[in-house]
């Protein structure tokens, strides 16, 4: 068990190391994710075939995934974006407003009731967003990007969310990176031509940091994962990953001295999101307790 919490916490940094490589990385932010999945689809396939867990799907199951991989794909490219047009807290802080979104969203899509307590924490994510663009100019054009990006990766929780009940999870990362990889593929002649890129081809150093952004952050990342499953019940590991902006954030002061380049409007509007955070965990560390809470004795 010990392990199993080890392993989750590392894939957890490994998470937050994610917008690191976003900002190191010299390449656009189209560029960063089309090589990222293409890397990505590739190890995994790799893993799998050779570990014989590739697994046959009918290709319209594969068309599936591969459908919700394109917003996953897109979501990084927005991200990338975000991070390149601001910095790594700003895009990394849009990013909470997935809950917001998915909230708004799921219900809608899956012809299902609004949760009230939900969408109230939501609004306060909402609320630090909104004061942070209000009264901070600076990183304007980044928000709107990391707010797209947050929308994108709603939606591909919601789709992500039906399919992962039918079929394996490695199959279904697999076939995700892959249609990820088709979806930015498609739109990235139009992003290179209003977003132009200096080069198309990663340098030496920008090789390595997608190499290990593809190897470390995406396929151990999901293996590290995978292997917490087995010993860890996945409401912890949901929750545990609610603390990912927080580990960005942290990584980016400390490696980028970003704290320098941050206004108090920022951490204000942080700290509402923070107990955003921590109140959806108190709510659903309630509720799981609840529904396994033994029934009394008759």
């Amino acid at each position: 068990m010990k392990k199993a919490f080890i392993l989750l916490h590392g894939a957890v940094l490994l998470a937050g190391f994610t917008g690191v490589f976003g900002r190191l990385i010299t390449l656009n932010a189209a560029l960063i994710s089309w090589y990222r999945l293409m890397f990505s689809g590739l190890l995994l396939l790799v893993i799998l075939a050779v570990t014989g867990k590739l697994e046959k799907i009918p290709f319209k199951d594969i068309a599936r995934i591969a459908f919700a991989g394109a917003f996953l794909g897109l979501h990084w490219v927005f991200f990338y974006a975000s991070i390149k047009y601001a910095n790594i807290s700003v895009g990394v802080v849009c990013f909470s407003l997935t809950s917001f979104f998915t909230a708004i969203f799921a219900p809608l899509l899956n012809r299902k009731k609004f949760s009230v307590a939900e969408l109230l924490l939501s609004a306060l994510t909402l609320c630090g967003i909104g004061l942070i663009f209000g009264l901070d100019a600076t990183y304007r054009t980044g928000i709107l990007l990391g707010i797209i990006s947050s929308i994108l990766v709603a939606f591909y929780t919601v789709f992500n969310e039906r399919i992962a009940r039918e079929f394996k999870s490695e199959t279904i990362t697999l076939y995700t990176m892959l249609g990820g990889f088709v979806g930015v593929s498609i739109v990235l002649p139009v992003s290179l031509y209003i977003f132009p890129a200096a080069a198309f081809l990663p340098s030496i150093p920008d090789l390595a940091y997608l190499l290990i952004l593809a190897l470390a952050c995406t396929v151990l990342l999901y293996l590290m994962v995978t292997q917490a499953l087995r010993h860890i019940p996945a409401f912890t590991v949901n929750l545990s990953f609610s603390m990912e902006p927080l580990y960005s954030i942290v990584l980016a002061i400390w490696l980028f001295k970003e704290n320098r380049e941050l206004s108090a409007a920022f951490y204000f509007g942080l700290g509402l999101i923070v107990l955003s955070v921590v109140l959806q965990m108190f709510r659903v560390a309630a509720q799981h307790k609840k529904l396994n809470f033994p029934a009394p004795n008759p």
